[in-house]
Order: C-alpha cells, then structure tokens, then sequence
C-alpha cells in the first residue's frame, strides 16, 4: 500500500503526558453497544473508574443477542441481525483486539455479491475481487462490470459523478447536504443496472432510502467505502454468536480493569450536579452519581432521556432542541430462518439484493458461525446429522402499513424468486423481528446533528447516528466517537489521548477544482 492511501493518523498518542488519570475520576456510561462499551473500555484502562449502565438484559445494543428454543427443543442464541466488519474499520478492530490480539473470532466472509430475481435479467456482480487502492479500483470497475456500458458512460454527468472523488468534509456537506441521494442519483446518469447494482443498494445498507438520504452522507459514504478506502470491500464476521465473540469477553475485561457493568439498569434523566459532575437517575434504583457523562443510546432512546430530563434541557436547550430534532433512519426487518433443506452450495455467506420490495440482503448463518452450523448438523438435538439450513432476510428499509408476518412472507416470496431452490426449503422456525432504532441522515441536518462533544459541560455523546468529521459509519461510527469521547475526558483530566487511525479524511481530488 502506498503512503499516499495508508491509515492517517487523526490522534497520536502522546508518551510526553500521564498515561492514567489521578485517584477518584469516576464516569458514567449509558448504553451498553459498541459505542458505550468502547467508550467504557478506554476510559477504565486508564484508571477512571467506571460504570456502564444498559437497560436491556444483555450488551450488544444492534448486536445483540438472545436465547430462544426452537420447535425440536434446541436452544439457540439469536442474534440481531448480520453485520459486516469491513477492513477499514480500524478504530473498531483496535478495541477488537483488546479481547483477541489476531481477531482470531472473524473470518472472511467470502464475498459481497449483488444480486437480482434471474427474471430482471441481470447476472450477479461481486465487487471484492477489484483493486484495492483508490483510483485503480474505479477504473477496474468501469473495465470489468457489465452495469457499465462505455456508450452508456458517454451519459454520465461527470461533474457529479466526480464529486466522489472531491469529497471534503466540509466542503462536501456545504455544497450537497441539502439535497437527497435520490436526486444526485438521477442527475448522475448513470443506467437503470448501474444505477440499482452499484447505488441503491448502497444507499440501503444504512436503513435510509434515497429519497430521504442526504447526498451529501451518501459521497462521505462513497468515500469511506470505496473510493478513499484502501482495504477493498472485503469484510468479516464473527465465527460464533456476538455473546460468545465479543460481550462475555468484553464485561470479563472491563470488570478486569475496575468497571462496573449494570445491565437491566434504566437511566430514566440526567441532572447537572455543578462542579460535581452529573447524576444519572435509574428506573428503581439508587441515582448515580460521577464527573464524567458518556450518553451512547440509540436515537430513540437518547431522544426520550434527554427529554425526560428537564434540567439538563434547561441548563443546554440548544442540545435538546437538536436532540429532540433527531431523525430516525426507516424501520427494518430481521427474520431468522430455521430450516429443513439447504440453498445450493454456490451461494453466497452473504448476498446484498436489489430491485425487491422488501428483501435486501440474505445470510447463510449455517455457513458462517459455529452455532448455527452445529444445529443445521443437528449436534445440537442428538437428532443426528440432518440437511438443514439457517437463513437470515433483512430488509434496510422496509414499506410501511405492513404486518410484520407479511413483511416476513414478502421476503420468502422474494428469496424464492431470487433463488428458485428456496421454494423447496421447509421452514421449521421463525425468529422475526422489526425495529425502528436506526438513525436517519435527512438532507438539510448536517449543521444541527450533535456531535460528540456539547455544550453541557461534562456531557459526551457517541454512537453511530453522532456527526463526525473522521470518515466512518455503522460500527466504525460508534466506536470513533466512543473513543473520542473518551480521549475528550482524558484531555480534561490531563492524560495522553487514545491513538486512533482512520482512512485519509479527504478525497484524492479534494482541493483539485
């Protein structure tokens, strides 16, 4: 990899500061997911001393996990949904790595193919065998899919198109974040196949349609995906469930390093406390007390906290005002399928689907993680070896005024369509689920999002719906802002930051017009 495209260095560590802060530095988190988690983790690595409230039963946040028994008796873990670790989510793998070194847990998942019903016509593309260096990987692409014609390039608007290139984030956000993708989609030109194989399924992957994505989101994500990231679209994935992977090592490591963990604890309001710090109220519970505050929910829930709590909307009407304002990405669907039969063994781990109404994506649990490949050999019932199968469907962006059961039987009629041997599997079980927790990226809400740090003094936000100007998303969003979160506390008490990489923060052609 040239020095051109390595990872940048947007914090360095500091070996001329104290690498631990002083006796009775105390924080509170609320919020167990990734961004709450690695927030927590830094902050007790360094002496603070630590509590991480969730108000679920479990860590995990939108990866989180659960038992359920299935119809023959077997107990599986369940999990929210798949999620791809992209190589260049490095702030994400550097806390990773506190629980495994060699992230021996993921494994590469094979393969990113796109694929459409075989009546539309269109063969399937797979997009993680191009180049990985930018520049080189755009030009393999226009060369080698079939979604690019070059008389149909002769359409193309190439100052949009080149606007990938350009991105800047500031500039970026101030010339297209009040328009919507869908709108920089059509004015990019591109054909109908492009336009589905390459854009719309990008753009559904973070639970927002185009017509409410703003184009701006939409080129910071073209740049942090593809045309500004140096690791290729290969990704990875846990070779068990999330518990087993990352939440019991990670509680075991905080408790290691002085946190408390409190899962099943509410955090109902938050109150300013002077010099002191906050005071976290909890649902039937003693109120916490500590100087530092880290609020890493999910809209929907920072939503509701800060509106519960008057005092802090008193003293910071401005954050709650753009709190209050926050919108929330489309609902979304995660059925798990149980099943009797097997798909053919060309398919893929995962598939990303496009030009459905409602399937967006297909994972192949039963080739991917150990649980799933132990019940579908049927190790798990003593039942004996079986041909069975493990079949997740998610939808990013499902239609509204839908059942969740026919939003789950529109999903089979579509995995049939797309792939013809799945009318044959026989669904023993359903684990189905529909959540609106997602964050939304509406155009014209980039100068009012919250960031990460804010005008409540001691208060910290993280999490993936937080502004940031460090290229991210998803994950790699949660745990950036996590651990500058952190770092902003470490700075406060006089302690060296949290060093933390990132892909290059400016396009190849930023600065170039």
């Amino acid at each position: 990899m040239s020095g051109l495209f390595r990872p940048h260095h947007h914090v360095r560590a500091r070996p001329d500061l104290p690498q631990r802060v002083g006796p009775d530095v105390t924080a509170v988190v609320v919020g167990g997911g990734i961004a709450g988690v690695s927030a927590a983790l830094v902050l007790a690595e360094r002496g603070v001393r630590v509590e991480l409230l969730e108000a679920a039963p479990h860590l995990g946040g939108r990866l989180g996990t659960w038992d359920t028994r299935l119809s023959d008796g077997s107990e599986v873990v369940v999990e929210h949904g798949y999620h791809g670790f992209f190589r260049q989510y490095y702030t994400l793998r550097d806390v990773l790595r506190r629980i495994d070194p060699e992230l021996g847990f993921l494994r590469d998942v094979g393969g990113y193919p796109i694929a459409s019903r075989p009546s539309v016509g269109w063969e399937s593309e797979d997009f993680t065998a191009l180049p990985r260096t930018p520049l080189l990987n755009l030009v393999a692409l226009v060369l080698r899919s079939p979604s690019f014609k070059l008389r149909e390039l002769r359409h193309v608007n190439a100052d949009e198109a080149l606007a990938m290139l350009h991105y800047d984030p500031a500039r970026t956000y101030a010339e297209h974040d009040h328009r919507s993708a869908a709108d920089l989609l059509d004015s990019l030109g591109f054909s109908d196949r492009g336009r589905a194989m390459l854009f719309e399924v990008f753009a559904h992957s973070f639970f927002n349609v185009e017509q409410r994505y703003s184009a701006a989101e939409f080129l910071a994500m073209c740049h942090f995906y593809f045309t500004g990231n140096p690791e290729g679209l290969g990704m990875d994935a846990p070779t068990e469930d999330y518990r087993t992977c990352l939440w019991e090592p990670f509680t075991r490591l905080l408790e290691k390093h002085g946190a408390t963990v409190s899962t099943g604890t509410r955090a109902v309001a938050l109150r300013p406390d002077g010099a002191r710090g906050w005071v976290v109220d909890v649902e039937r519970e003693p109120a916490r007390r500590a100087r530092h505050l880290v609020v890493a929910t999910d809209v929907p829930a920072t939503r509701d906290l800060v509106a519960a709590s008057p005092e802090l909307v008193a003293a910071a009407p401005g954050l709650a005002r753009r709190i209050a304002a926050l919108p929330g990405g489309e609902p979304y669907v995660v059925a798990r399928l149980f099943c009797e039969g097997d798909v053919d063994p060309s398919r893929a781990v995962f598939t990303g689907v496009t030009r459905e109404r409602v399937l967006d994506s297909v994972t192949l649990f039963h080739r991917l993680e150990g649980g799933s490949a132990r019940w579908a050999a049927g190790h798990d019932t003593g039942a004996g070896p079986g041909r069975r199968s493990v079949v997740e469907l998610h939808s990013y962006a499902c239609p509204s005024g839908a059942t969740l059961d026919e939003l789950v039987a529109a999903m089979r009629e579509e995995l049939a369509a797309l792939w013809p041997e799945a009318a044959d599997l026989r669904v023993l079980d359903v684990d189905a689920h529909r959540y609106t927790n997602a964050p939304g990226f509406d155009p014209g809400f980039h100068l009012v999002r919250p960031g990460v740090l804010t005008d409540a003094r001691g208060l910290r936000l993280a999490g993936d719906w937080v502004g940031c100007d460090v290229p991210s998303a998803l994950m790699e969003r949660a745990a950036v802002t996590a651990v500058t979160a952190a770092n902003d506390v470490l700075r406060e008490e006089g302690v060296g930051p949290e060093p933390m990489r990132s892909i290059r923060p400016r396009g190849i052609l930023a600065g170039r017009r």
